[in-house]
């Protein structure tokens, strides 16, 4: 009688061998969790230094100063033993790669052309006056450059086509009503301070024209597990601030939250409670929850 034959498992030709690992991405990552883990202890990390940084700049007895001075030494040696902010870009622009699906400038892409933005500006011989905020790559927006003219910002960055810019202090004589668009894409979030997102956001509808568009990128948790902020309640704030929404995109269970904003005459409050209602942190949700807040 013939040998039976044994029945091998056929490995996939797209399976890379140990011979092939020098030809994928430097920096990438096979463990998307490992990385986002990463991501959200720097944000931790960064806000209790910002909180202790403030704390340590109030208070006068020397008691409490040697605490918080304490506290504040061990988060930024783990901040450091973590690679720092460096460690942090790195991976933040490896969640950006288009193995994890690309960057979330796909998302404004496309709303802009269902807003029939290039073919308006192919009329009129111009292009879209775009200012990335927290940009980790300078070629995000390489594939619209014949109708977006973008400028990408950071606070540290990583390439010489990046300016090494803080938003927060931007001049907004200088830039009132200088750019069509502004991006902030996973910036709101690592802002350590509430107030300091508030801030954000109104300097950007000051630098922004009449009728120009926002785009936010937040994790969905900022909104779907915070104590302090909803889908609802985030809507409302963007419309104190002077913003309509023009579209959004999140889904339960999903990991992002996306919004463009059009620029609109910010509607003067007309009640004391109306200024209270995103100038104080109100409880939304109880039990085990982040504390992500945006305060005017």
């Amino acid at each position: 009688m013939p040998k039976a034959r044994k029945n091998k498992r056929k490995i996939p030709v797209t399976v890379a061998g140990p011979s092939d690992r020098s030809l994928q991405p430097s920096g990438s990552s096979s463990r998307p969790q490992a990385t986002r883990t990463v991501i959200r202890r720097f944000h931790v990390l960064i806000k209790r230094q910002t909180q202790l940084l403030q704390q340590i700049s109030r208070s006068r007895a020397s008691d409490d100063n040697a605490a918080a001075k304490s506290e504040l030494a061990a988060i930024e040696h783990e901040i450091e033993e973590l690679g720092g902010l460096e460690e942090y870009q790195r991976m933040s622009a490896i969640g950006q790669d288009k193995d994890r699906g690309g960057g979330s400038e796909k998302v404004l892409i496309g709303w802009l052309r269902d807003l029939q933005v290039p073919s308006t500006l192919k009329e009129k011989s111009g292009k879209l006056r775009l200012l990335e905020v927290g940009a980790l790559k300078p070629d995000n927006y390489a594939s619209c450059s014949a109708w977006i003219d973008v400028t990408p910002i950071d606070l540290h960055s990583r390439h010489p086509s990046i300016q090494e810019q803080d938003f927060l202090l931007m001049d907004p004589a200088e830039h009132r009503e200088r750019w069509d668009a502004i991006s902030l894409s996973l910036v709101l979030n690592f802002v350590p301070d509430a107030h300091d997102r508030g801030r954000m956001l109104r300097l950007a509808h000051t630098m922004l024209r009449p009728s120009g568009l926002l785009f936010v990128a937040l994790p969905l948790p900022c909104i779907l597990n915070s104590r302090y902020l909803t889908p609802e309640h985030f809507q409302g704030l963007m419309a104190a601030v002077g913003f309509e929404q023009v579209y959004t995109r999140w889904r339960e269970g999903g990991k992002m939250a996306y919004w463009l904003f059009r620029k609109c005459p910010a509607p003067p409050s007309s009640t004391y409670q109306d200024q209270l209602l995103y100038q104080k942190k109100t409880v939304f949700r109880q039990g085990n929850r982040n504390n992500f807040a945006v305060l005017l």
